[in-house]
């Protein structure tokens, strides 16, 4: 069922992203993980559908989206560049079983970002606070530069004794990183990671190439395929 959604506050995120948050009547909640499907209609009936993650769980009638524009794509350009808030949209939701964290999971929990891929997992880390969860959780979190990570500050501010944050960066590092520039490999995996020896969650979110490539380190490293969960994005 389609339900309208009420843009209520508008916020950049990166120079290319932005943070929505919608008011929706008779929203039911969603777990930390789930994601919407957002349609758009233009004056000619014209009617174009995507998906995003809710950074947002819990109950309450206000969602929270984090998008990243894609060039040339159909739905994201108009979040980032034209919507305002008292704009209107319509949701579809909450959406998917799979991919979320409940407060009851007792074991380790590693989360790893690629680019938007943070909004679901920081959900999780959200959730994680709230419910003081004394569960051990660590997030690697991939990004290009500084500049393109969303949420930076309040991750920061997440960290505590039982959240770790480990940051890389592809393309340029930042003054005092631990890590020069460059992919996430197999070094990166081992030393930002929770071991294996403790049999973590893993829960992997960001684009289809970045999602398969460290799905393969996380199994060449000895982590069960059965205990990696992934989700992946493409063209928006």
């Amino acid at each position: 069922m389609w339900l309208r959604a009420r843009v209520t506050e508008v916020r950049r995120a990166t120079p290319h992203g932005r943070v929505l948050s919608l008011q929706v009547d008779r929203w039911p909640g969603n777990l930390a993980g789930q994601h919407v499907d957002v349609r758009l209609t233009a004056e000619d009936g014209y009617q174009a559908v995507r998906s995003y993650s809710l950074a947002s769980s819990g109950g309450g009638d206000v969602l929270e989206l984090a998008v990243d524009e894609v060039p040339d794509g159909e739905v994201s350009p108009y979040l980032v560049e034209d919507v305002r808030p008292g704009d209107e949209l319509e949701v579809r939701g909450p959406i998917g079983a799979y991919f979320v964290w409940t407060p009851e999971q007792p074991e380790p929990v590693q989360l790893i970002a690629g680019g938007s891929g943070i909004v679901p997992l920081l959900a999780m880390a959200r959730e994680h606070a709230r419910s003081a969860s004394t569960a051990p959780m660590r997030l690697l979190y991939a990004v290009r530069s500084a500049d393109d990570a969303f949420y930076s500050a309040e991750l920061d501010g997440l960290a505590d004794a039982t959240l770790t944050v480990d940051w890389a960066y592809s393309r340029t590092a930042p003054a005092g990183s631990p890590r020069p520039a460059g992919r996430v490999d197999a070094a990166t995996i081992a030393a930002s990671t929770l071991p294996v020896s403790l049999q973590p969650s893993v829960y992997v979110c960001g684009p289809t190439g970045f999602v398969e490539a460290v799905a393969d380190l996380l199994v060449a490293a000895g982590h069960s395929p059965d205990r990696i969960r992934t989700e992946r994005f493409g063209g928006a």
